[in-house]
């Protein structure tokens, strides 16, 4: 996946982030929290980035380009689901940056991510979305996806983490 995969949108293509990038991908975390209103919560720094994604490889990215300059993003990695048996993809964040917006770029990302998905054999294509981000939701929704309302997602971080982890030690 490392070279420069044209698309159908004149002068946009993706192409695989390699280690270089890692700034360019920090930056675009922080413009989507900002966006999100959650800077405050991003606490990734680039080394962090480089340990993650291209040695320990836990996530993978996707760079879009107009006329050669980075305008978007798509943060993935393998799921599971036991009931299928079979791996999914896990979106993690898909940002577009806002003066590039309504151009059908995060339509081609999210085929892209699609298409990804079948070849790698997976059964599903996953993400979150913010309760109050109508926009993204209805552009979701027009490609096809469907909320899960009647899951609803649990997390345990920072301390809590920690306590748990450490619980039921001897």
């Amino acid at each position: 996946m490392n070279d420069l995969i044209k698309t159908n949108l004149k002068e946009f293509n993706l192409r695989t982030a390699e280690e270089k990038d890692v700034p360019l991908i920090l930056e675009f975390i922080k413009e989507l929290a900002n966006y999100e209103n959650l800077l405050h919560e991003v606490v990734a720094t680039e080394d962090i980035l480089k340990e993650s994604l291209f040695q320990q490889r836990a996530a993978e990215v996707i760079i879009g380009e107009y006329r050669g300059k980075p305008v978007s993003f798509a943060l993935f990695f393998h799921n599971f689901s036991t009931f299928l048996g079979r791996p999914g993809i896990y979106l993690e964040d898909l940002y577009v940056k806002p003066e590039f917006r309504g151009k059908g770029f995060g339509k081609i990302m999210l085929s892209f991510l699609a298409k990804l998905a079948l070849e790698r054999n997976c059964g599903r294509l996953e993400w979150w979305c913010l309760d109050w981000n109508i926009s993204s939701i209805e552009f979701y929704k027009e490609m096809g996806a469907v909320p899960m309302d009647e899951w609803t997602v649990y997390r345990v971080c920072d301390d809590e983490l920690h306590s748990l982890a450490n619980k039921y030690d001897k």
